[in-house]
């Protein structure tokens, strides 16, 4: 049976109340999140011996999050990633979103969807408690056009240690989408993720220009892109490959293969192995891509509720997506959403021992 339980966790500067929920599922996996861009808060994760620790990274107060958040936790919309420019076009004709990372849009714009109230509650999935959170974007909001509603359901294993999260969006206009979660994860809940093993089922990659945004795709072969084979991150990052020194680490979008389908169009994307605490954690996607940053910009300005400083490589992220500025590239899945179709997506964490 999962349990759940609550929390008042402050109010935002509008006067509206911010809730956290806990979803615990009794075998040591314990999910806890706030109506607040979808933040999740902590995620306990039994290592080896059966000790939960929390292997997400986080911050002490709402404040923090409504001020100073780099996306930890968060959903990220309209459109996760990048787009150049701001622009993109849909039936010729051409639209223009805010620009809030230099030349280009970055996780929807100033105030993308990690960064908005959604409507949270405890609802019955399968048989189980689950959190299903609603927002509806309006027509214009960050200049993206049609009202958009969505849904986002966090949900629980019972049987295994699996956290599972579905996307649901419509929108009464011609529209882009590209909907992900930013969890940076640490499996060690402590220290760098420069020992964890990482392996990336892709054999192509998007190389970027100087602002981040892919300039096609290239094959991982011969380069320290290749993870198809468990490889420790911090066994490649210090190379002077260009990619690399242009990013300062990872933060690029790996083409999934998709050769290992599961149930309900799932794909093994990434497995990732913290010997220490013997922790694992397999990513399973309906995505076509998964963003693998490994953490290049956290420079110890940010503290957590320990009162760590979050640094560079103390957290990962596997962001399961369409590929960035995906609408200006036509050799790039579509992420175009028009009236009377529904996009969807599922994202499955499943946590064992390695």
């Amino acid at each position: 049976m999962i349990q759940l339980s609550e929390r008042g966790f402050g109010r935002m500067p509008d006067g509206q109340d911010v809730v956290e929920y806990s979803l615990d599922n009794g075998r040591g996996l314990r999910l806890s999140a706030i109506n607040y861009g979808g933040i999740v808060t902590a995620l306990h994760v039994p290592d080896r011996n059966g000790h939960s620790s929390n292997i997400v990274l986080d911050l002490p107060t709402l404040p923090d999050y409504v001020e100073r958040n780099p996306n930890f936790g968060t959903i990220v919309g309209r459109f996760a990633n990048r787009l150049a420019g701001g622009r993109f076009e849909i039936d010729g004709v051409k639209h223009q979103v805010t620009l809030n990372n230099g030349l280009n849009s970055l996780h929807g714009g100033n105030r993308g969807f990690g960064k908005r109230w959604w409507h949270m509650a405890p609802v019955q999935h399968e048989g189980a408690t689950a959190l299903e959170l609603r927002y509806t974007s309006v027509d214009g909001e960050e200049g993206y056009p049609g009202e958009m509603r969505v849904t986002v359901r966090y949900s629980l294993g019972t049987e295994a240690n699996a956290w599972r999260i579905d996307y649901e969006a419509v929108c009464d206009a011609p529209t882009i989408v590209n909907l992900s979660h930013h969890g940076y994860f640490n499996l060690g809940g402590t220290g760098s993720i420069l020992d964890h093993r990482l392996t990336l089922h892709a054999s192509r990659y998007a190389p970027v220009d100087a602002t981040l945004i892919p300039t096609g795709l290239a094959e991982v072969e011969g380069t320290p892109f290749d993870f198809r084979k468990a490889t420790a991150i911090g066994a490649r990052i210090r190379q002077s490959h260009p990619q690399l020194l242009t990013a300062k680490g990872y933060d690029h979008n790996w083409v999934l293969d998709r050769t290992d389908a599961g149930g309900d169009g799932l794909s093994l994307a990434a497995r990732v192995e913290h010997d220490p605490s013997g922790r694992a954690l397999e990513v399973w996607t309906t995505e076509p891509g998964v963003q693998f940053y490994s953490g290049n910009f956290l420079d110890g300005s940010l503290a957590g509720t320990a009162g760590q400083a979050w640094r560079q490589s103390d957290g990962l992220c596997l962001e399961t997506q369409h590929f960035p500025d995906s609408p200006n590239h036509t050799d790039f899945p579509s992420t175009t959403l028009r009236p009377g179709e529904v996009f969807r997506s599922s994202t499955v964490h499943r946590f064992g021992i390695c």
